[in-house]
């Protein structure tokens, strides 16, 4: 016992500017994840300001109760998981498509221009992508609509027709994310052994035969690790993303409505923290599950590409 006291000791003295360095960002993650988790608790209460979160009565299972009475839960979970396994599946297959043509077509500067180009997006405002989004679809003023009566066709409802919205919020999605991950596809690539491609060369290799035999088998353990993290957040959806683009209208819920908005719809109609909570609890349930099992298949396909 002594002994391995004195060599966890060691260790720490040994690595102390290390760990000296990585301390500020365990103090946050503990400040701002792992303390707030105690405010699960108002889940399974009926929260007042009187009490706070301690001192509020218990109300065992009753928020949960009416998170799936309300007719909702399906829809919301539904529109949740299917919206983010698009965004994973054609995000990443669109982005590693974007950085093997980045790698392989054109010079350095074009290859900078195009790269800053499609990151840009990235670090547009939701509030502008919505306002963007708006000055198209418009009814009245919107260019897709002028365009369409300029040819004397029939003006498109697009804010009262939710069968469009899928295929809107998609394309937003991967048109503002597709710079971000495609530099990080970009930066695994040229990471691979240039003797690879050589060598492929030698044996008569063309570009595409490189691609299929060389680039994307050793993108395979970045996909991995990009897919896992992006499943962890598979049942939550981008607030910001869907509330700008979509907000309060309601006769496009039954396509759009996910469980974040639905959690702050139902704050601020009902106020009720509790069943707010309830709903939030369930989403992260959700995710904590879906990443275990999708690492468990992971794991048991190739343990060195797994999380944990």
């Amino acid at each position: 016992m002594i002994k391995r006291q004195q060599r966890i000791w060691h260790e720490l003295v040994k690595n102390r500017t290390l760990l000296l360095m990585i301390m500020p960002t365990v103090l946050l993650c503990l400040l701002f994840s792992y303390i707030p988790m105690a405010g699960i608790v108002i889940a399974f209460k009926k929260y007042n300001y009187t009490g706070g979160i301690f001192g509020s009565p218990w109300a065992g299972l009753d928020n949960f109760k009416f998170f799936f009475q309300s007719g909702n839960a399906w829809l919301v979970t539904r529109n949740t998981a299917l919206y983010n396994l698009g965004f994973i599946i054609i995000g990443n297959i669109l982005q590693i498509t974007a950085a093997i043509l980045l790698f392989e077509v054109g010079g350095k500067w074009f290859r900078k221009i195009i790269q800053s180009a499609m990151f840009l997006p990235y670090f547009i405002s939701w509030v502008v992508v919505g306002s963007i989004a708006y000055s198209f679809f418009s009814y009245d003023i919107g260019t897709i609509n002028n365009i369409l009566t300029s040819f004397g066709m029939e003006k498109i409802d697009i804010y009262n027709s939710p069968a469009y919205w899928p295929y809107i919020l998609l394309f937003f999605h991967i048109w503002k994310s597709l710079g971000y991950g495609t530099v990080m596809y970009l930066a695994a690539i040229t990471s691979i052994d240039t003797e690879m491609y050589e060598a492929a060369e030698i044996d008569g290799a063309n570009v595409f035969q490189r691609i299929f035999q060389v680039t994307i088998p050793n993108l395979i353990p970045t996909l991995t690790i990009l897919v896992l993290l992006s499943v962890g957040h598979i049942f939550r959806g981008d607030f910001g993303m869907f509330y700008n683009l979509v907000g309060n209208n309601g006769m496009l819920f039954s396509s759009t409505d996910v469980i974040d908005t639905f959690v702050f719809r139902l704050l601020m109609t009902t106020n009720e923290i509790g069943m707010s909570a309830a709903a939030g609890v369930y989403q992260s349930l959700l995710g904590f599950v879906t990443i275990l099992l999708v690492n468990y298949a992971v794991r048991k396909y190739d343990k060195d590409r797994a999380l944990f």
